[in-house]
């Protein structure tokens, strides 16, 4: 009987930590996550964003991400689905212009089909490769 209960309580403790996603999922929610890195433009990231730098926040209830494209504010839907990740198209934004770094934002945006949360960061991918990098800001 021994035998039997200790082996359930291995075989429980591997099914938990083996299962990281909904605890890398959670780390989604209730964060504000800046950009600090984008992949692709020519021009430097502090070209692209002088004054202020992209925003995203998950929206677990309603399935939308909502921020800022460092110039106006945006809404998207999302889908998430392990550690894969798809954003819908941007809805009605304010329609400033700031030097065309949101538009690079929202257009990477369209393209990432994945994500990793390392270190505190998190990467948006396509594929494998990292497009972009957030990290958490404090309210």
């Amino acid at each position: 009987m021994k035998r039997s209960s200790i082996l359930c309580s291995l075989v429980l403790i591997l099914t938990i930590s083996c299962n990281p996603k909904s605890d890398a999922t959670a780390e989604l929610f209730g964060s504000t996550w800046e950009l600090e890195y984008i992949s692709g433009p020519r021009i430097a990231f502090d070209g692209l964003f002088p004054n202020k730098k992209p925003q995203i926040s998950f929206d677990q209830e309603s399935g939308k991400v909502l921020g800022n494209d460092s110039c106006n504010g945006y809404s998207a839907e999302y889908t998430l689905d392990g550690n894969t990740i798809s954003f819908g198209e941007p809805g009605p934004t304010t329609m400033m212009f700031c030097g065309g770094g949101e538009r690079q934002f929202l257009t990477m945006m369209q393209k990432i089909d994945g994500f990793t949360l390392e270190e505190g960061k998190l990467n948006l991918l396509i594929g494998e490769v990292p497009m972009m990098r957030f990290t958490k800001v404090e309210p």
